[in-house]
């Protein structure tokens, strides 16, 4: 288990085009398929599962949106993305738990 917390937030392209997903502060980008969601998992740095927040205290996560371009800007300590059904997206090491620990 995760010391901390952790937070998931389903991103969805309902369109007919590729919409890009941009995850900072790392800017890591990620294409999302027509029709396809992702999942943004993070986890809690702090001991206590608080986060930092960006706009307001404790707050897991960010979402900007402009045509074409989703940025999520997460909070916690690390990221990775999943697919509905828990598969990895992102193999990329962020530092992150072990992706099926903290399910």
């Amino acid at each position: 288990m995760v010391a901390g917390g952790t937070a998931r937030l389903l991103i969805s392209n309902g369109g007919e085009a590729a919409l890009e997903l941009m995850v900072e502060p790392w800017a890591d980008t990620h294409q999302i398929l027509a029709n396809q969601t992702l999942v943004v998992v993070t986890h809690s740095s702090a001991a206590d599962g608080s986060w930092s927040g960006t706009l307001r205290v404790d707050e897991p996560f960010q979402v900007d949106h402009r045509p074409e371009l989703v940025t999520v800007w997460v909070n916690g300590g690390c990221f990775h993305l999943n697919d509905v059904e828990g598969n990895a997206i992102d193999s990329a090491d962020w530092q992150c738990p072990a992706q099926g620990s903290a399910s």
